[in-house]
């Protein structure tokens, strides 16, 4: 099983799966903060690191059999005064976890 995760964060998607027993053959991770890259690398080093989700194309990966996806929400946030939901910098990052799942 080739699992694609988007905003991968620390791995919580690989700690889930091994925790549920759950085996796959390669865990592509899209991320761009520096430190989470290193903890994830730290802990699971076979991940396949894909950096920034707008770069990363369906072509370039194998068949997807599982996809996971948490976008950035503080455009929703009611911390943020502005709080511009979708149309937000960070939350409209959602646009691209769509546009992956339609073209995997």
């Amino acid at each position: 099983m080739n699992v694609l995760s988007l905003f991968d964060g620390m791995s919580c998607g690989q700690i889930a799966l091994n925790r549920c027993g759950i085996k796959y053959d390669n865990y592509f991770a899209s991320e761009i903060k520096k430190h989470a890259i290193e903890v994830t690398q730290h802990n699971y080093p076979n991940t396949i690191q894909l950096g920034n989700i707008k770069e990363v194309k369906s072509e370039d990966l194998p068949q997807i059999d599982l996809i996971l996806a948490g976008s950035p929400c503080q455009d929703f946030s009611r911390g943020n005064k502005t709080r511009d939901g979708l149309d937000g910098q960070k939350s409209s990052l959602f646009f691209e976890f769509y546009r992956l799942f339609k073209e995997c």
